[in-house]
This record gives C-alpha cells, structure tokens and sequence, in this order.
C-alpha cells in the first residue's frame, strides 16, 4: 500500500509520533512520499507576528513565555524536526505551491501512485479532487471522539467543559470539517490530565488508531462508524474569556 502523509512542520508533537508511526507500519505499507504543510498549531495559518501576538493576548504573559521557551527549545532539537525525521529514512517531500487543491499540485501528487493519504494535523481543507487522486481516499486523525468537538483545539475543550473522557477518532475525509465517516474511535478517561499530557497521550493513541486504520483499508474488512450531523458540537479558537474559564475551572495547560 504506498502512503502518502500530509502534515505540517509542527516542532511540539508530531515528529516524535510519526516516527513511531513510521516504525509500526506493517511490511505492506510504505510512505512513498509526505506534504509538509507550513505550520499552523492553532489551526489557522498566520504570520509567525500574528501567532506569537495571539498568544500572548488570549493566554497571558505567563504562558507566553513557557510557549515561547518551549519553541525555541523544540526547535534546537532535531527530534522534533518533521522533515528530519522524513529525509533519515529518504522519504522523498513533495513540495507544493500554495492550496493543495491546485491543479499543478495534484499532478505532483498523481506522480507517486498513492494509495492512501494519511492526513495528521493537515492544515488544509482538502477537496475531493484532491480526495479522489488515492485509491482509498484520505484518512485523517482528529483527537477527539467525532461527532462531538469537531475543529480546533479538542484537548483544550474537552478540559474548559469538565469532560471526564475523551478520545481519537480516524476517519475518511470528505469535503467538510472532521465530518467524514468513522473508521477506528478510541476512548480514554481524561482523569487529572493537563492539556500538555492529554495532548501527548491523544497524539500516541492516534498513531495507534491510524495503523489499525491502515490494516482495516488493506483488508477490506471495516465497518464504519456514522460520524452524526446531528450530534456534531464544533469548536474554534479559545477567547480570552475562554481561558479565563479554563483556569477559573481548576484545569492546567502544563
């Protein structure tokens, strides 16, 4: 099964785990290429300015500067260097000029045969165009259990609306927002987690959930879990006020 990963160049989280991911790959998979999306943590693509300004004035001076610390450190690592981790184990990067969606950069896609996308942290809206070039279509990890809190920032909510679990969910990408149908859900007890700690655990459990995703696909044998309109909760970006709430609750980033 050749695999395509679309993902972003993410220093926190996502180098580490799509090295694990790439270990565990059954002998009949193989990533043939990856999309490196420039990086959006917060879901939006913005300026570096923009991203550190908003930081600072919805999460305060505080967290601000952990942030700020942690980047710079994440960044001097090379663990956590998405394409480093890519270019160790000569996955070819396919590089693209502006919306994915584009002509010229589905042919650049169309070149390696993909079977299968795997989207994880994909920062772009994906047409079914783009959908259609894979065999299988495209398959995306959303950390939480789908249909409730579709959009950004799960972990972060999940804590703010005193949730006692929460989870990862893959499922098949369409052409609206993690409202595509249900291939593997995974559920956890969130217990005295900070947003950090629930982020790690989610991130790992869903590397998990996206290998039993790719063995359902090449076996054919799946049921697919409806992901419910009518059940959908969707979140954006935190307010201020919503941080406010987040810490007034007793919850902690770190």
């Amino acid at each position: 099964m050749r695999l395509v990963i679309l993902t972003q160049d993410d220093p926190f989280y996502l180098a580490r785990n799509i090295d694990y991911l790439l270990k565990k790959l059954p002998p009949y998979a193989e990533v043939v290429a990856t999309v490196v999306f420039d990086v959006s943590p917060f879901g939006k693509r913005e300026t570096f300015t923009e991203k550190m300004k908003k930081t600072y004035d919805i999460f305060g001076f505080p967290f601000f500067v952990r942030y700020g610390l942690k980047f710079v450190a994440s960044k001097l690592n090379s663990q956590n260097n998405v394409r480093k981790v890519l270019a160790d184990r000569n996955i070819p990067l396919i590089h693209i000029e502006g919306n994915i969606n584009k002509d010229e950069n589905l042919d650049k896609l169309r070149a390696y045969k993909p079977d299968l996308f795997v989207s994880i942290a994909g920062n772009q809206i994906f047409r079914q165009k783009l959908l259609d070039v894979a065999t299988h279509g495209c398959i995306n990890l959303h950390t939480a259990l789908l249909p409730k809190y579709r959009g950004l920032m799960p972990s972060f909510w999940v804590l703010k609306n005193g949730e006692t679990h929460t989870g990862v969910s893959v499922f098949f990408v369409d052409e609206g927002i993690d409202s595509g149908p249900i291939l593997v859900q995974k559920k956890l007890p969130i217990g005295t987690m900070s947003q950090a700690e629930l982020i790690d655990v989610t991130k790992k459990m869903g590397m998990d959930a996206i290998l039993e995703s790719i063995e359902k696909i090449h076996s054919g044998k799946y049921e697919l879990i409806e992901n419910d309109a009518s059940q959908m909760t969707y979140f954006t970006f935190p307010t201020r006020e919503d941080v406010q709430a987040f810490r007034a609750a007793g919850k902690r980033f770190y």
